[in-house]
């Protein structure tokens, strides 16, 4: 613990009563020295302190953190924008094609915009057109459920209604520095030497939007590896696949066949009923509960079980949230290093005593 100024200030008296032989008055011109000068040495045992924290893993933050996780060749993963369908309508058929521009900005009741990334056109006959869109700030807010995105910024000429037939997903948070400190510390349990499963997990996971990955040994007999890859979004496209295998292909074990793959998905239906906490409806607490589950599926949970444990333990956290009770899944999904959890069919109900 970093001494306070007034010990120091004390053993600067002290030393000093010892080599001139008395002790100088409070009030006078000396004392005032030494405690100014006692405050400048604390000033001084701080900022050492502060630097030797942020020389370790074990307690560095933010930015020096990050100095220390690229030593290891690990960068922090970014926040991303989830993504999705939204949905433009008429009342009735019209005989004239409506466009809609790229960049059309939708929002939920509560303030969650979305825009769509390409130019459409509702053709005439018809009632309406999905277009891709995308949230327009990073993080798990943007991870809606369906139907709640029905506000029009600016309604495109002749468009009536809009809305999200299905949720928007793979939007997340910047990465943690508690998570960050794990991965780095990680590194040094688990040592890549070129060979091993840590080698082509870690060198994955620096490549830009992977949340996880998984190396299995000898799948198809020896000489053979696989590497899993998941994003944030759940499956890797074939461009981020293409990138990984070409760099890991120059860079494997001489005679070793590789391949890096997409997971297979594993779909997990949750059925819960919950109890509203004082103060709460139940169309608040079921929006919460739905936020939460939709967000911790994610391609993190890529070669991880899913419990019963640790979807109770997110519920039971939440302000609106009273108590629960799963009625699916009956138990807990095994892990796979080549599986990764989806969220299914996501049911809501409220509890019935």
């Amino acid at each position: 613990m970093t001494k306070t100024i007034d010990d120091i200030y004390g053993e600067m008296l002290e030393v000093f009563a010892q080599e001139s032989g008395y002790l100088p008055a409070s009030s006078c011109d000396l004392a005032v020295r030494l405690y100014a000068a006692a405050a400048q040495i604390q000033s001084l045992l701080i900022q050492a302190q502060w630097v030797l924290d942020q020389s370790f893993p074990q307690t560095a933050q933010g930015e020096y953190l990050d100095r220390l996780a690229a030593l290891r060749g690990i960068s922090r993963s970014i926040a991303t924008c989830a993504t999705g369908n939204l949905r433009f309508g008429v009342s009735s058929a019209i005989g004239g094609d409506l466009s809609i521009a790229a960049g059309t900005t939708c929002m939920t009741p509560d303030g969650i915009r979305f825009a769509t990334t390409d130019n459409a056109v509702l053709s005439a006959g018809s009632l309406y057109v999905d277009v891709p869109a995308m949230a327009l700030e990073p993080g798990k807010s943007g991870n809606v459920a369906a139907g709640t995105i029905t506000i029009m910024a600016a309604m495109p000429a002749g468009i009536r209604a809009c809305t999200n037939p299905q949720p928007f997903s793979g939007g997340d948070d910047a990465e943690d520095d508690n998570s960050l400190r794990q991965r780095v510390l990680d590194s040094f349990i688990r040592l890549p030497n070129g060979a091993n499963a840590a080698y082509y997990e870690q060198t994955a996971l620096s490549f830009p939007g992977v949340a996880a990955a998984k190396a299995v040994g000898r799948p198809r007999g020896i000489g053979t590896v696989d590497v899993y890859i998941a994003t944030d979004a759940g499956l890797p496209d074939e461009e981020l696949l293409d990138a990984i295998r070409s760099y890991l292909q120059e860079r494997r074990e001489i005679s070793v066949d590789l391949q890096v793959l997409a997971p297979a998905e594993q779909t997990v239906d949750i059925q819960v009923a919950v109890k509203c906490a004082q103060g709460c409806t139940f169309s608040e607490a079921k929006a919460q509960v739905e936020a939460s589950l939709r967000a911790m599926f994610t391609g993190s949970l890529l070669g991880r079980e899913v419990t019963l444990a640790s979807l109770g333990d997110l519920l039971y956290h939440l302000e609106c949230i009273d108590n629960y009770r799963f009625s699916a899944p009956a138990a807990d999904i095994p892990a796979s290093a080549t599986v990764l959890p989806r969220l299914g069919t996501l049911t809501i109900t409220e509890w019935e005593a």
